[in-house]
């Protein structure tokens, strides 16, 4: 009787030494979880507003969640009495660890991130990364997803697209199309100047402004290189190619004046 006494003495003062404590830790680990939903919903609500990709955001939502979550379990735990210094030291080891292992896969999600807050490009343009051109049809938390021209699929690392060189054709409302036509050196230039603004003026989608220019571009050993010059909007730029190329082929036929290709003469579609 007398040591259940005692045991009643050791409870009863191990309930008036940590009850305080023990409800506090309740009481804020209530008000915390309270608090990290509704600043979870904040964030991602304003992640929504600034037109962070909808694949990632969820990710950023539920990252932010479980760190703050953790940080509010350390505190509960530290208020209660609990040591978590080691605890977090082994679990600071451990998130070492980890990043180490997965060093190229934390920084193509780095990369993804910094893709998905400062918009160098976005899906639907059409940009050129590292030698592929096409459109970016996803933008994903470790890739870049592109379909090329010749309708490829393309998987780039973002940390390749991050760090190269990108060229987005779509952040301007006209591109410059880029031509070049060989004349001989017996022709007349105004002459073939002027059959060549004919085609380009029998040409759809060339934009009256900037106007197209024509002009000598260099001379080889067999052939005046020219360059020809015109102008259209993005979404039409290949198709303005293709049909500027086809009308100035059959102008020179009908004016009788002979094309040869020459080496060392660019005929792709971005040049100078």
């Amino acid at each position: 009787m007398e040591q259940l006494g005692s045991y009643a003495e050791q409870f009863y003062s191990l309930v008036i030494q940590y009850a305080p404590k023990v409800l506090l830790a309740i009481l804020v680990l209530l008000i915390g979880l309270r608090v990290i939903n509704r600043l979870s919903e904040t964030a991602g609500k304003s992640m929504k507003r600034s037109g962070l990709n909808d694949d990632i955001r969820p990710f950023i939502v539920n990252m932010i969640n479980v760190s703050l979550k953790l940080l509010l379990i350390f505190s509960v735990a530290g208020i209660v009495g609990i040591e978590t210094t080691s605890f977090v030291a082994v679990l600071a080891a451990a998130g070492f660890a980890v990043g180490l292992a997965l060093q190229g896969s934390l920084s193509n999600f780095a990369a993804g991130v910094m893709v998905l807050i400062f918009h160098p490009f976005r899906a639907g343009d059409l940009v050129e990364i590292e030698g592929q051109m096409g459109h970016v049809s996803a933008i994903q938390i470790f890739n870049t997803i592109i379909t090329t021209l010749d309708n490829k699929t393309v998987i780039l690392p973002n940390s390749m697209a991050v760090n190269g060189i990108i060229t987005n054709l779509s952040t301007r409302e006209y591109l410059r199309v880029d031509l070049n036509v060989t004349m001989p050196y017996g022709e007349d230039f105004p002459k073939v100047e002027r059959i060549l603004l004919e085609a380009i003026d029998k040409t759809s989608n060339v934009l009256d402004e900037p106007k197209t220019y024509i002009g000598i571009e260099t001379f080889d050993s067999h052939n005046i290189v020219l360059a020809v010059r015109p102008h259209a909007k993005t979404e039409h730029y290949w198709d303005v190619f293709f049909e500027a190329n086809r009308n100035i082929k059959q102008a020179l036929s009908d004016h009788n004046i002979q094309v040869a290709y020459s080496e060392g003469v660019e005929l792709g579609p971005i040049g100078k």
